[in-house]
């Protein structure tokens, strides 16, 4: 569990790539303070494992499920990430309950600065748009954001100018693939209301 508040970018430092998925090697600092082998981290919201580190990063794998799910396939050395440590249970959650477990891609339609902020627009599956709202909560790429606006097919967020500087948003242009982590209770509330006759499970 996780609570959607990135703690640092890292770097991709090398990326090997087999039939069966991949191995990332992310350079990081923070996260790695008290990082266990078997511990997870979000990278770019997508719950991992760490299965090596040493003093300048640590190493996670991943099944052709996840390269499915998100965007991980699409990095290359280099790239920033977002990086976040599992919730402590005696911690404060400073965004919202995230799981890292990706529900899909969403995709950068738009930037348009407003004020000091930026508003960017996501084009994300309608299978996914039923269960955002405005001023409910999405993750992309880890983040805990709300939503501003909602359409069939798009969604918008705002972006401050600190949230900007410490994540991987200021990477964001038009076509990049960001990871969607809808919030669980929407789907929660669905599928008890198909249980208990109030509605259907996948119904709009």
């Amino acid at each position: 569990m996780f609570s959607g508040i990135v703690e640092e970018t890292g770097s991709v430092r090398q990326i090997e790539r087999r039939p069966g998925g991949l191995t990332l090697s992310i350079g990081a600092k923070v996260v790695l303070d008290g990082l266990n082998i078997g511990d997870s981290v979000a990278v770019n919201g997508t719950c991992l494992t760490a299965v090596t580190f040493d003093a300048e990063g640590f190493a996670v794998e991943t099944t052709p499920e996840t390269l499915r799910r998100t965007n991980l396939g699409d990095l290359v050395e280099g790239a920033r990430v977002n990086l976040e440590r599992s919730l402590a249970a005696n911690g404060r959650v400073g965004g919202h309950f995230v799981q890292g477990h990706i529900d899909g891609t969403a995709e950068v339609a738009a930037l348009t600065p407003d004020g000091e902020g930026l508003v960017v627009r996501f084009r994300a599956p309608a299978a996914l748009m039923r269960y955002i709202v405005p001023k409910g909560y999405v993750a992309l790429d880890g983040m805990s954001l709300t939503v501003v606006e909602t359409g069939a097919d798009w969604f918008t967020i705002a972006f401050i100018l600190h949230t900007r500087a410490v994540t991987v948003v200021a990477d964001y242009a038009p076509g990049r693939r960001v990871n969607l982590e809808v919030d669980i209770l929407g789907k929660y509330v669905e599928r008890i209301m198909a249980i208990t006759g109030h509605g259907r499970a996948g119904e709009r």
